[in-house]
């Protein structure tokens, strides 16, 4: 039985993290599964398989950590020191180490081990998912490097790929695209239980599932909410998850005074059954990779509103779905148009491909030679 280890920052509440659960939970069944992460206590640890190893860097979770541990400390730390923890923490007689998430764990399993097989997936847009400072310039310029070494590197969607290739086009490693798996009777199942909050089902609910950061974009958001109620046009807006902008978020919410119809729920362990009461499912990000959350939606049967970001290549088999152009002013045109009654609907071709996508892992595993 092939043994595997999946890197993986943590395991709290968010898309790459929910498809590793359920990657590794069905995975477990044929190979012998280990998930390392840098910080523990992730809220996902309790649904992982009893079949599952799991090992951790710290045992405090990310949010136990100061300030400085978090943005200095750790950071320096691995950076530096990263080929020692790798020997100390990691290294073992692993057949095969994925990095499942672009950043400090990627950097970590990148350390050379002549006895393993190194497999990379990147989930985001390289060229965004670090920012525009001096500090993302320095992070791109090592991963150039940290890249290089790995045998194969995986992406979740074409558009990330491409993304990749031209802020790395002279680094030649085979590369190849797989989409996110996705545990669907889970999801169905789970949608059912009773959620506390009420729905005002007179006038239309956008439900989304997102972290609280810069990337989803939710300050533009409640700022078309707003301009949207000034045109007549009523609605409701519920925001599932949480993160270091909540502060922020609740501030512009009391300044637009729309806390009666723009609520920021936190985060929950189970988002399904506020997906599944929503009227619309929105997704209105600055950039995004394959979202998870995109296609728990199609398997709710929900309508469904992106900004146009690599997250559209979710909806190529889907219907009931609008794209907005990626701006505030674009988003706005959108919403007042569904809101007014006139988005159009798409025939459904053919639903979700899991198996075709477990296949490929499968595959993927199976190959013996290096590149």
């Amino acid at each position: 039985m092939k043994k595997i280890l999946f890197g993986i920052t943590n395991l709290s509440f968010g898309g790459a993290e929910r498809v590793l659960i359920d990657l590794a939970n069905c995975l477990s069944e044929t190979y012998e599964i280990t998930i390392f992460t840098i910080y523990g206590k992730g809220e996902l640890e309790p649904q992982l398989s009893s079949n599952v190893t799991l090992k951790s860097l710290y045992d405090k979770s990310y949010l136990e950590l100061s300030k400085f541990q978090r943005y200095v400390t750790m950071p320096l730390k691995i950076l530096l020191f990263n080929r020692r923890i790798y020997r100390q923490k990691i290294r073992s007689d692993y057949d095969i180490e994925i990095a499942f998430l672009e950043g400090p764990v990627t950097r970590l399993l990148s350390t050379k081990n002549t006895k393993t097989r190194k497999l990379a997936w990147v989930h985001n847009d390289m060229s965004l998912v670090f920012g525009q400072g001096i500090k993302a310039k320095i992070k791109r310029w090592i991963d150039k490097k940290v890249y290089s070494q790995y045998e194969k590197l995986i992406f979740v969607s074409y558009d990330n790929l491409e993304k990749f290739k031209q802020l790395y086009p002279t680094l030649k490693k085979e590369k190849g695209v797989i989409y996110n798996y996705i545990d669907k009777d889970r999801v169905i199942e789970k949608a059912k239980e009773e959620v506390e909050e009420k729905f005002d089902e007179k006038i239309t609910n956008f439900v989304t599932v997102a972290r609280l950061v810069e990337q989803k974009g939710i300050d533009r958001l409640i700022e078309v909410h707003k301009r949207l109620l000034q045109e007549g046009l009523f609605h409701n807006f519920y925001v599932v998850g949480d993160g270091p902008l909540k502060e922020k978020l609740e501030a512009l919410i009391q300044k637009e005074q729309v806390e009666e119809s723009f609520k920021l729920l936190g985060k929950k362990e189970n988002p399904y059954p506020y997906v599944k009461k929503a009227d619309y499912f929105a997704l209105l990000s600055w950039y995004e990779g394959y979202p998870m959350v995109l296609l728990e939606a199609q398997i709710l049967q929900k309508n469904i509103i992106i900004t146009n970001t690599a997250a559209r290549e979710t909806l190529q088999n889907y219907k009931n779905y609008a794209i907005a152009e990626n701006s505030q002013e674009g988003i706005l045109e959108t919403l007042r148009k569904i809101l007014r009654n006139q988005s159009e609907e798409k025939e459904v071709d053919e639903e979700y491909q899991n198996q075709d996508i477990l296949e490929k892992i499968k595959k993927l595993i199976e190959i013996e030679e290096r590149k």
